[in-house]
């Protein structure tokens, strides 16, 4: 009996130090009760801030980088966790710094391409639209000049730009082309609302943004309001306003409208087309 009373004790107390030690493990491999208050790195110089980042047990790390003239390069932008969040030490902190100079590319030679294989090869290379010019041609949205700078660009030119900059290009339209209808903008950001316009050789009209949007946040935010609205219909190289936010509660209601509106269109062209057809038998 003795015996068997012995086993149970040191069963148990094997037990408890079992349970002892891997609540010991489990408190240093996930360093429980070990948190950091993330500093405010955005407009220090990256180096300064992964020194700053190691004395207080984190890891900054650059995963994204921008142009914008009125910083230093190297400087900060932003950062992910903000500044005054509480983690575990040694987590990495995602920074967005500023580059020293913005990049140079070739503007690829687009006069002879379709408006839409133009586009592809502007936005592939880095830059943009700046604006579409109509001119009568049989040719319909079919780039017929492209220009930078109030220059014509040529097969030849050699022409290179900052990234992002933007290209005029000269499109041709013939006499018989009708308007085109105005795509939904709602709910998409910026970049991806402007190729939408002017792959139907609409152009992108006044831009504005909500207040806090920047250079840094601004991809973040989306439309949430279009002038001409989705639906209506545009005559080739007419513009369409946009407004942005990066309230998302804001853009969601504005886009569960807009799809609303998509619905109702779209049962008013299946009832007029079966009126056609109608008249038509």
């Amino acid at each position: 009996m003795r015996v068997i009373l012995r086993q149970a004790v040191l069963a148990a107390c094997l037990c408890v130090v079992c349970v002892w030690l891997v609540a010991m493990a489990l408190n240093l491999f996930t360093r429980h009760n070990n948190y950091r208050e993330v500093p405010d790195f955005v407009g220090i110089g990256i180096e300064q801030v992964r020194t700053l980042a190691a004395r207080n047990g984190l890891e900054a790390v650059v995963n994204d980088s921008l142009y914008v003239p009125i910083y230093d390069g190297g400087t900060v932008l932003d950062q992910n966790p903000a500044a005054g969040k509480r983690v575990k030490s040694g987590r990495k902190i995602y920074v967005t710094t500023n580059s020293y100079k913005q990049k140079l590319v070739e503007v690829p030679y687009v006069a002879g391409f379709s408006l839409r294989q133009a586009k592809n090869s502007l936005e592939v290379a880095g830059l943009e639209i700046d604006k579409l010019v109509y001119r009568d041609d049989i040719a319909t949205n079919y780039v017929l000049e492209q220009r930078y700078g109030g220059q014509t660009v040529t097969r030849n030119s050699g022409l290179q730009v900052e990234v992002g900059s933007g290209i005029t290009l000269v499109v041709g339209r013939d006499a018989e082309s009708g308007p085109v209808s105005v795509p939904r903008l709602v709910g998409f950001p910026l970049q991806e609302a402007k190729s939408r316009l002017w792959e139907l050789g609409i152009n992108v009209g006044d831009v504005s943004f909500d207040e806090g949007i920047n250079l840094v946040n601004q991809k973040e935010a989306k439309v949430y309001e279009q002038s001409p609205a989705f639906g209506n219909v545009a005559s080739l190289g007419s513009s369409v306003s946009l407004k942005l936010s990066l309230d998302e509660v804001k853009v969601s209601k504005a886009a569960e409208a807009s799809a609303k509106r998509a619905e109702e269109l779209a049962r008013q062209r299946a009832r007029e087309e079966a009126a056609r057809v109608a008249e038509e038998e």
